[in-house]
């Protein structure tokens, strides 16, 4: 069985919705768009009710992992414009009075693995957990969520024969040692350094089914033109949250107004907006399987 090892920090791109092209820290280019706003983002409260001090002036500077449908609407950090996660990145920023945000490709593995540097906050579905805990600070969560099974829309799998299945999951994501300790397939999961790759590997057969968390399969099965499902799904009690480096001076306000959006209906509005809609499907509407 391979082991998960941290990979190396991956930034190919960054957006700025209020500079435009630059060069990237490690001597590449870093494509950047001026869009003059929050791309297709609605605010909610307060502007400036919040005191933050961004490591670039006058920016919040977001990491995620792209693409991630429902969470960020684009492929790439250039052509976001929307998204859960991106808006209530934008709606802290603008709790904080900043008008610029700035996204960041990053590899999951490096983010979760506390390896990335030089950011105010990350969003990118990252379950909290102890492990986690002690390399990258959480804020308050802002979702709950299961681990769903993605498998071919004529797949044969149900609840009772899983474990005979080739499983496909994400190297650095809560699913690898949810797939090895708590399912226990017949077969050792098999580990892609991406959700694309696992997805693909899906499409084409080389895995019987991927297991993620449900709202990011339900996502990649409506991009799949009718191809793939979320046929069912675990439940496992983790929840997402943001995470900032361990000596982040802005750690506090955020999670205030993160739970301040908990509090006054912002992130159900951003889920109204975003999930449902870009994710095709209402993820509690998933069947609830057991193990066996």
């Amino acid at each position: 069985m391979r082991n998960v090892k941290p990979l190396l920090l991956a930034i190919a791109a960054t957006v700025s919705l209020s500079a435009l092209a630059a060069c990237g820290e490690d001597g590449g280019s870093a494509d950047q768009a001026d869009s003059g706003s929050f791309g297709e983002c609605e605010t909610f409260g307060e502007k400036g009710s919040i005191s933050l001090e961004p490591v670039t002036e006058g920016v919040l500077t977001v990491q995620t992992n792209l693409p991630s449908p429902g969470w960020w609407k684009g492929e790439t950090p250039e052509t976001t414009t929307g998204g859960y996660e991106f808006c209530l990145a934008v709606n802290v920023a603008y709790r904080a009075g900043l008008d610029t945000i700035k996204v960041e490709n990053v590899s999951f593995d490096a983010l979760v693995a506390g390896q990335t540097q030089d950011y105010d906050m990350a969003m990118a579905q990252i379950s909290v957990t102890p492990e986690r805990a002690e390399v990258v600070t959480f804020s308050a969560p802002y979702f709950d969520s299961n681990l769903g099974v993605l498998a071919p829309t004529d797949t044969t799998i149900t609840e009772d024969t899983i474990l005979d299945a080739k499983i496909a999951v994400q190297v650095g994501t809560t699913a690898v040692a949810w797939a090895q300790d708590s399912l226990q397939p017949s077969e050792d999961p098999q580990l892609f350094q991406d959700t694309t790759s696992m997805v693909t590997a899906v499409s084409s057969g080389i895995a019987d089914a991927a297991v993620q968390d449900t709202a990011i399969m339900l996502g990649f099965a409506k991009n799949s033109g009718g191809s793939l499902e979320v046929v069912g799904q675990y439940e496992t009690g983790e929840k997402y949250a943001a995470i900032y480096p361990q000596d982040s001076s802005s750690a506090t306000s955020i999670s205030e107004a993160i739970e301040a959006m908990r509090a006054d209906g912002t992130l159900d509005e951003l889920s109204a907006i975003w999930l449902g809609p870009e994710l095709g499907g209402d993820p509690a509407a998933v069947p609830v399987w057991t193990l066996k």
